[in-house]
Formats: structure tokens, C-alpha cells, sequence
């Protein structure tokens, strides 16, 4: 049989149908793209906010009304969260967040007996870390490598502790023996990923921390470059810093998650930080990773957010010298504190003040960019563009180069201008 996948939201998301795809190649079936005529097709959903929930929809009803014969089937936070409202747009499978191989089982029951099948859990009452299968299909690049499931965190504007469940850790021994399976696959680049990884261990006997699970993985696979996901800012110490210095093969980007540079913001966002504490965080990565890319996401117009909270942010993210950023409008999500929250902004507001951190964002990416200027970068390459082949260095800038055959190839590169969202380099 014929399927297809379409992934909307998180790289755990990507992992998650990048494992699924991997059940049904196993069995026999074939993968093929979303616009190509298939017997079945998947959506795997986010929920993040409203805005998902209308791409989820939006994307479900084109499939139906283009493949009207097909056997349709939902997964991922937004079924899980709302499996009413996707029964409603006349799917044939719906799953939820978690139990990935009873999904594909039902989307094969479905093509054999064409009867709507359903099973969606309660994702609180979630104890144990789903093993799947790691790494991808469609190149032997960069694959993920999922450490973590779940969320305690319960941030007034979230709804994935109530789609995801309470934190579960993969066992340090299952993340190492998949990691080595990745790098007997092919894969040079492994990114360790999951809801929040900063709480990997808390699960597991003896309460280990992510700094033990970091050194092992990089230490299981020297030859393979190591990238993490989106950090939790408190996990950012001394010790951490020292400790993972010493990996050689550990990439110095870091994703910490900010969402707000104003301390009344974050206490009504109920962060588990200040601004003090962040900004730390950041110092000790640039003191003990000189050069690294620390990126962050930010929410602008939070309920309740004044002009006078907003400038403090802006100000803060200079203060910060972020690589990059993605910048976020607050999107309600009905089910969370934040939606009843009072202060809530229109269209107008959300846009004006999307466009002016947008403007800081940029200034922070080019000055970064043109530090790299003249300077050597160990670029890994990925796919052709055009009359260039690209990569990304292990601070994540993108890099475009003359040259052709150089897929999957790590090649020393000398930045010589910037370039579209990254930087032009020579062999």
C-alpha cells in the first residue's frame, strides 16, 4: 500500500512520523509524498495554539476533498486534545498523541475493512516512554533522536502538558543504543529531542541528569555531530557548561527558551525563571562556548502586556545578542489560564509588535552573521539550491556554496559574504 504523511508542529512531531513511517516500510508499504496519489494518508497534528488547530483543519478537509476514496487518518495533539471536533471533518483513523504502532495497526485495519477505527488515551494518566524507532527515510543527514515525552511545566498560555502527559524518560542505555544505530545508518548529525529534554531523568531511578545523558550520547558516537533541542534555561550552570565543553563533537548552538524579556510577563506566563536567571544562563554559554548561536522564541502581545513590558523585552533581547529568534503573536488556545486572561490585544497590536521584534531579531542574525566573516566553518551538506549546495555549520548557519555531489559530506568552508538567511562560502 501507498501512504503518506503530513507533519504539522514540533521536531518530536517529526520524529514521531518519521518512526511511523518507518512500521509501514518495514511491513512492505511505500512512503510517498502528500501531493501524490496514495491509498491512505496521515496527519500528524499540533496544538500549540488556535492558529494550529486551523492548519490541522484546513490541511484535513483539503485531503478529504482531494482524495475522496482514500483512507484518512489523524494523530497528534490536536486529536488528541479534540478528537470531537476531528471526527466531525469525517476522517476514517483517529489516534492521539502517544501509541504510534496501534495507530498504523488501525490505519491497516481501516484499508482492509473500511470501518472508522478510534482509540485515543488519556495522556495524563501516561507512565512510560514510547520506544520508537529512530532516525528518517528520505535522507541520511540529520535525524532525531527522541529522549524525552511529556510536560509538567503547565504554562498559563500551554496546552501540552494536557496533550502530552507528565514527563517520561528514555533509559539512558535505549538512548545510546539508538544513537550507535543511527550512526551505523549513515545519519552525520543527531539531534537529541523531545517536549522539554531539560527534565530528562526526573522519571527515572536515581533522578540522573541530562548533562549524564548529553556525555553519553556524545561519547557513543564521536564521529557523529551532536545538536540538542530546546533547552529549559535553568538547566544552563556552571558545572553544565564545563562538562559539556569537554565534548568535542557537542555543537555549539543552544535553543533556550525565553518567551518573554519582561519579569511581569513571565510571572503572568508562569515561567519557572526571571530575566536575571536567563540572561546568566546566557553568559555562562557565551563565556564557555565562545562564538556559539543562542537562539530563543518569543511571544509578543501577551494578555496583558504594555507597551512599557514590550520595550523591556525588546531591550532585553538586545542585552541577550541572540543569533536567532522566532518570533510568536500570543494565539489564544481555549483550555488554558492565559485565554481568560483580561488584556487580550487585537490583530493591529499583535502585528505592530511581531514586526518591531522581528526588526531587533534581524539586526542580532546579521550582526552574528558578520562576525563569521573570513572564518572557517565545518559545514555538513544537505541538498542542492539552485546553483549552490547547502549546509549548516554546527552553529546552525546556513551556508551556501558553488559545488555539486556534496551531499552528506562535512567540508571545511571560508565564510565570504552574507547570503539570502545564511552566508556564501568557498571549499
Amino acid at each position: 500500500m501507498r501512504f503518506a504523511f503530513y507533519t504539522l508542529g514540533c521536531k518530536t512531531n517529526q520524529y514521531e512520523t518519521q518512526a511511523m513511517e518507518r512500521f509501514l516500510t518495514d511491513l512492505g508499504h511505500e512512503i510517498r509524498h502528500f501531493d501524490e496519489a496514495c491509498d491512505a494518508y496521515i496527519v500528524n497534528t499540533c496544538s500549540v495554539t488556535a492558529v494550529a488547530d486551523k492548519k490541522n483543519r484546513a490541511v484535513i478537509r483539503r485531503c478529504r476533498r482531494d482524495h475522496p476514496d482514500a483512507v484518512i487518518g489523524v494523530c497528534g495533539c490536536y486529536s488528541q486534545h479534540d478528537s470531537d471536533a476531528v471526527r466531525a471533518l469525517g476522517v476514517d483513523v483517529i489516534g492521539g498523541s502517544g501509541h504510534r504502532e496501534e495507530f498504523i495497526g488501525m490505519m491497516l485495519t481501516a484499508l482492509q475493512c473500511r470501518e472508522h477505527q478510534e482509540s485515543v488515551d488519556v495522556a495524563l494518566r501516561r507512565r512510560e516512554f514510547e520506544i520508537l524507532p529512530a532516525g528518517g527515510l528520505e535522507e541520511r543527514t540529520r535525524a532525531m533522536l527522541k529522549v524525552q515525552d511529556g510536560c509538567v511545566n503547565f504554562c498559563s498560555y500551554c496546552i501540552i502538558p494536557y496533550t502530552r502527559g507528565p514527563v517520561r524518560s528514555a533509559p539512558l542505555d535505549l538512548a545510546v543504543q539508538q544513537a550507535k544505530e543511527l550512526a551505523g545508518r549513515g545519519y552525520r548529525e543527531i539531534v537529541v529531542t523531545g517536549i522539554e529534554i531539560a527534565s530528562w531523568g526526573v522519571d527515572l531511578p536515581g533522578k540522573p541528569e541530562p548533562t549524564v545523558l548529553i556525555e553519553a550520547i556524545c561519547r557513543a558516537v564521536p564521529e557523529l555531530r551532536v545538536r540538542l533541542g530546546s533547552l529549559e534555561p535553568r538547566i544552563v550552570t556552571e558545572d553544565f557548561c564545563q562538562r559539556l565543553r569537554l565534548l568535542p563533537n557537542l555543537c555549539p548552538q543552544f535553543h533556550l527558551s525565553m518567551q518573554s524579556g519582561c519579569d511581569s510577563v513571565l510571572a503572568r506566563m508562569k515561567r519557572k525563571y526571571d530575566t536575571t536567571r536567563y540572561l546568566e544562563s546566557v553568559r555562562l554559554l557565551k563565556e564557555f562556548f565562545p562564538g556559539c548561536a543562542v537562539t530563543t522564541d518569543m511571544i509578543v502581545a501577551f494578555p496583558g502586556e504594555t507597551e512599557e513590558e514590550f520595550s523591556q523585552s525588546l531591550d532585553f533581547i538586545r542585552q541577550c545578542g541572540f543569533a536567532d529568534m522566532h518570533i510568536f503573536p500570543y494565539s489564544r488556545r481555549p483550555g488554558t489560564p492565559a485565554d481568560k486572561m483580561p488584556g487580550q490585544h487585537d490583530n493591529a497590536t499583535k502585528e505592530a509588535r511581531s514586526r518591531a521584534a522581528i526588526a531587533v531579531a534581524e539586526e542580532m542574525n546579521r550582526a552574528y552573521r558578520e562576525n563569521l566573516l573570513g572564518t572557517q566553518l565545518e559545514v555538513l551538506f544537505e541538498e542542492a539550491d539552485g546553483s549552490y549546495f547547502t549546509g549548516h555549520a554546527p552553529n546552525y548557519i546556513k551556508v551556501y556554496t558553488a559545488g555539486s555531489d556534496l551531499h552528506n559530506e562535512i567540508r571545511t568552508v571560508t565564510v565570504t559574504a552574507l547570503y539570502k538567511d545564511g552566508v556564501l562560502g568557498t571549499l
